[in-house]
């Protein structure tokens, strides 16, 4: 084994260690929990969209005490400012001056909590960290914290006191996912362990923020051989040339895919892309992104099934 194969078997078990620790206070959904670490190891912001109750917070506040970011938490709701989540400038009659207050922005590790509860001009407070890592205030660009990471839940569409949120603001989002309900076996585990405790409180820290931009380093430098990235391509081209979706997937959601597929094939202690490291990913960068059309909708289809059905048709490459 040459050095650099040992440097993407160190990440990948740094990674599994991630996950397993996340699991220790997010019990019985094993792929939400590698979902959710891919998204933070891979610099890809994540959505996660469910009803309440169903431990949407609790994987995230787990995720960020496993990998030692810092963590901020924005609750929105219907009467939050821009101002209240970037910072704002603030008279200082000591000095005489307007001094520049941090908003909890200024975090490694943002929980956007119901994303969704918030009217637009606020969400898009969000655009510009997500896209930059900075934020803009009184003119003057001030960079964010690193690594930084957003992770956000929100609620269903048909929820009461719910703001849909702009296509521009969900395809900022690399990977989205619904995580659903446990099992009963897992319920009744929940039940037992914490009935007196939080379940953060079973997560400890098994990484650092300086293990967090290496993962993200080693990640991007992952090789896709020509016929990887044509087959990317072909996988989003065929979202955009069926007429099942008002837009197909974005050059950035694209890009998205192909990260993403970097992260999975670190994860597997791999140096480069194969097929199923974009199949796998395929769903969770896109189904969030994609629109149906009415007649679509008209049909009782969902995104999920539809965008399933789709990747089948594209001819997979072979060595």
């Amino acid at each position: 084994m040459n050095q650099s194969d040992k440097h993407y078997l160190k990440a990948s078990e740094l990674i599994a260690s991630i996950i397993k620790e996340t699991e220790k206070g997010y019990l019985g959904m094993p792929q939400a929990s590698e979902t959710a670490v891919l998204a933070l190891v891979s610099g890809l912001h994540l959505l996660i969209e469910d009803v309440s109750g169903v431990g949407k917070t609790t994987l995230i506040r787990c995720l960020a005490a496993a990998s030692g970011l810092e963590l901020g938490r924005i609750q929105f709701t219907p009467d939050l400012l821009p101002g209240d989540i970037t910072g704002m400038m603030i008279w200082e009659p000591s000095s005489r001056e307007f001094l520049y207050r941090e908003g909890p922005l200024h975090h490694q590790f943002i929980l956007a909590d119901e994303l969704n509860r918030a009217p637009a001009r606020t969400q898009s407070a969000l655009l510009e960290a997500m896209q930059e890592d900075t934020v803009t205030v009184d003119g003057v660009v001030r960079p964010l914290p690193s690594p930084f990471f957003v992770a956000a839940t929100q609620n269903p569409a048909w929820y009461a006191g719910t703001y849909k949120l702009p296509e521009s603001q969900l395809d900022r989002f690399g990977l989205s996912m619904t995580p659903g309900f446990p099992d009963r076996e897992t319920e009744v585990r929940i039940l037992s362990e914490f009935k007196d405790k939080k379940a953060v409180h079973q997560v400890s820290r098994v990484a650092s923020p300086e293990d967090i931009l290496d993962l993200r380093s080693l990640i991007a430098s992952v090789h896709g051989e020509a016929n990887i990235l044509d087959y990317a391509a072909a996988l989003a081209g065929i979202t955009r040339d069926a007429a099942l979706f008002q837009s197909g997937l974005s050059i950035r959601g694209t890009q998205h895919l192909l990260r993403a597929a970097q992260a999975q094939a670190v994860m597997q202690g791999r140096s480069f892309i194969i097929p199923e490291d974009l199949m796998n990913m395929a769903a969770s960068v896109m189904r969030h992104r994609l629109l149906l059309t009415p007649e679509e909708r008209s049909r009782g289809v969902s995104v999920s099934k539809t965008v399933d059905e789709l990747l089948k048709r594209v001819p997979v490459p072979v060595k």
